[in-house]
């Protein structure tokens, strides 16, 4: 392969996660104040969320899952990381299929834009 174009790869792919976390970095400290981002890092009042894209919901050993979430047949994908981070109160309606489905996770109001950079954020822990 050549070498301009192994740089240029190598470019993409750290400007690509220096623009997630850049982007992430409005939202972070009200993350930060439940959730963890490290790999093994001790949960706080909401999981640690160290490779939870692609992950089963409610499937690690965090214990203070609801009810709701911890049944969760989904997975973390990109469509329904964003609309957790947009309204979890909605979304676990949406992704249980039940209408008195309830999270402890207030909403976040993270819409658009910011579920965009906080997902892509998210993706990069891995």
């Amino acid at each position: 392969m050549n070498k301009a174009i192994i740089a240029a790869s190598a470019l993409t792919m750290l400007t690509t996660g220096f623009v997630a976390t850049t982007a992430f970095a409005g939202a972070e400290s009200k993350c930060k104040a439940c959730h963890t981002f490290e790999q093994g890092g001790k949960h706080k009042t909401g999981p640690n969320l160290f490779g939870v894209m692609g992950s089963k919901a409610g499937s690690t050993d965090f214990k203070k899952y609801g009810k709701s979430l911890k049944a969760g047949g989904w997975v973390w994908d990109d469509e329904n990381m964003k609309a957790w981070v947009c309204d979890s109160k909605k979304a676990i309606k949406a992704l249980t299929g039940d209408d008195h489905a309830k999270t402890k996770m207030g909403k976040q109001k993270k819409c658009g834009e910011k579920a965009d950079a906080i997902v892509a954020f998210l993706n990069t822990l891995k």
